[in-house]
């Protein structure tokens, strides 16, 4: 069931560079639907991915956010200090019976087609290094979303036995979050469609780990010229200081608003607020979750 706890929603980077166009749209939608709602907007650094994560990126995602006037409450969470967190649920959830390990390489799931088959589901794996994969007996392959409103999902990819833990060690992205938001009492999550078949995946987790679910919102995404999601693999450019005001005048565009130009920043983000509350409030309460 969705949850009925004050709102509390959050922007959850990777240090993997600065910010881009990209992730300043993420950002400032949860923020102005956070403050629109008059609850709290936190900041976590999902740094889980140690290979990704560049050395002072977080330091400058933050700076990025107070100079486009997105500040946050609360103290920021580092998920590479909370490794003995995800191993305790990680265990629990094996001892549940909801896990198998898995020994297949990228390279063998991909020559039997585009997503996992559950090769190792009925085995049993005692080689190292293997995954371990949760067991999506009962997939969800529909869910109601702020932005996007009944979404379908794919069910060959939404019923895959996704990974929890990789062969390489680290945890992964999919158990993570879900064990961040619901410790951090996270009740509405806004971020980028590009996650909507990732969202099926961990609102299974969310029903295993927790008695209610968060209110999901997926706003569009902004592509290069050649159609590309805008990221930091595809080289987009990093968010500058000095051009913060124009730079959030067409992200506030973007997400539909009408800025008035000549606010300063602060006074930008206030009338956002309001023009938020105003145009999308009644989308972001949607009845039910799943």
């Amino acid at each position: 069931m969705p949850s009925t706890s004050p709102y509390c929603g959050r922007f959850a980077p990777t240090p993997s560079g600065p910010l881009h166009f990209g992730s300043l749209i993420a950002a400032l939608a949860s923020y102005l639907d956070a403050r629109s709602h008059q609850g709290r907007w936190l900041v976590r650094i999902e740094d889980i991915d140690t290979p990704r994560a560049v050395a002072g990126a977080d330091f400058i995602i933050l700076e990025q956010l107070k100079h486009h006037e997105l500040h946050w409450d609360g103290d920021i969470i580092y998920q590479s200090q909370r490794l003995e967190r995800y191993q305790q649920v990680l265990q629990q959830l094996e001892s549940q019976q909801l896990t198998y390990r898995c020994a297949c390489t990228r390279k063998q799931i991909k020559s039997l087609g585009p997503y996992y088959t559950g090769v190792c589901r009925n085995k049993s794996v005692t080689t190292e290094p293997a995954a371990i994969r949760f067991r999506n007996d009962d997939p969800i392959l529909q869910f109601i979303d702020g932005w996007q409103g009944t979404v379908t999902l794919e069910p060959a990819f939404a019923a895959e036995d996704f990974v929890l833990f990789r062969r390489d060690g680290l945890f992964t992205y999919q158990l993570t979050v879900v064990i961040d938001d619901i410790d951090q009492g996270i009740t509405h999550i806004v971020r980028g469609e590009d996650l909507l078949t990732a969202t099926s995946w961990q609102l299974n987790l969310w029903r295993c780990l927790a008695q209610q679910t968060p209110q999901f919102i997926h706003v569009p995404l902004v592509r290069d010229t050649h159609g590309r999601k805008l990221s930091k693999q595809n080289h987009a450019p990093a968010l500058t200081v000095t051009d913060a005001k124009d730079q959030l005048l067409a992200a506030l565009r973007f997400l539909g608003l009408t800025p008035t130009t000549k606010l300063s920043l602060t006074q930008l983000i206030e009338e956002a607020v309001q023009q938020w509350q105003a145009k999308y409030f009644h989308a972001t309460n949607p009845q039910d979750t799943i």
